[in-house]
């Protein structure tokens, strides 16, 4: 179908009036459609809005990949629906943490995918690089209160990027040295602890 096909097909059979140039913007990946246009198009294309979302990053897309409506899955997450769109607007989910863990539930998403769909990598980006180059132990709780991990393996996983990242730094033989290949090694191991902590964790 040509995006004028597209458009006439949400024009004709719900309602919205969506230029052939808003098709093309959705198909390069420079404009979102609203759920409204997401689930029409959807319908037009004879497909479910799951098949529409190449990776759903972002709480929005885990909800419409799964056909939910907002009210619903606010229902059963024990979230206010007008909070919970709020949160799902700016991108910063506030639950608490049987919140979480019922939202995870719902949307069957594991850490990984929780906490990028919840806004909280800088969050933990920042707890991890306190425990690598600190006392990682100070850092098991705040950790905790981000991953639905056990303790026992969040301080296994803790402990063991405190000590990659201190044997890089061991390398310089100097701790101040930031010009020496550990100290370089050690800002790139910190700009990609998420990732390190992923690895480790083999999540």
């Amino acid at each position: 179908m040509l995006p004028g096909h597209v458009a006439y097909g949400l024009r004709a059979q719900y309602g919205l009036n969506v230029p052939p140039d808003t098709v093309v913007a959705w198909e390069r990946g420079l404009a979102r459609p609203g759920d409204r246009e997401l689930t029409a198009l959807a319908g037009v294309l004879w497909c479910s809005p799951g098949d529409l979302i190449a990776t759903a990053t972002t709480l929005r897309e885990h909800r419409v990949a799964r056909g939910m409506a907002p009210e619903d899955l606010a229902r059963r997450v024990g979230v206010e629906a007008r909070a919970y769109l709020r949160m799902e607007e700016s991108g910063r989910w506030r639950g608490n943490e049987r919140q979480t863990a019922a939202l995870a539930e719902v949307l069957g998403l594991g850490p990984r995918d929780l906490l990028a769909a919840t806004g909280k990598d800088e969050e933990l980006a920042a707890v991890l690089r306190d425990a690598a180059t600190t006392r990682w132990q100070a850092y098991v709780r705040p950790a905790a209160k981000l991953l639905p991990l056990s303790r026992a393996r969040l301080e296994e996983v803790l402990q063991q990027l405190h000590a990659d990242y201190q044997a890089r730094m061991v390398a310089t033989y100097s701790w101040g040295d930031s010009g020496g290949s550990g100290g370089e090694a050690g800002r790139e191991f910190l700009d990609r602890i998420v990732d390190h902590f992923w690895a480790l964790a083999r999540l």
